[in-house]
């Protein structure tokens, strides 16, 4: 076989230290909001406003996981298809979870009691 045959031709792109200390660094400062966020009782204002803006930044901070230290930014489409289709999956799991949750009646039951 010649040499051109077994080479294999795959592009890897190169991300610079800059966008990783800036991600690094965006991360830091959801997690320094994370905590201020708990410190204060936000359910004063709005009932579920604790969870919303505690979902919130964790999906922003996971967002930035998946996309710069996991690579999947500069994959291929076929790897962001399948990415997506995880996260598809995931939505369609908590949607059940949460629909079964809600039509139950009785819960939740104080302990010891059946």
């Amino acid at each position: 076989m010649s040499e051109h045959q077994t080479e294999h031709h795959t592009e890897h792109h190169i991300v610079s230290p800059k966008v990783y200390f800036t991600i690094f660094g965006a991360l830091m400062v959801f997690t320094a909001l994370t905590v201020a966020v708990a410190r204060y009782d936000l359910a004063a204002i709005w009932g579920p406003l604790n969870i919303i803006v505690a979902m919130t930044v964790a999906t922003i901070k996971a967002t930035l996981v998946i996309l710069y230290f996991m690579h999947v930014k500069y994959s291929s489409k076929l790897t962001q298809v399948i990415v997506i289709a995880g996260l598809f999956w995931l939505v369609i799991l908590l949607v059940l979870t949460i629909s079964d949750y809600l039509v139950r009646t009785g819960w939740p039951t104080p302990l010891g009691q059946v």
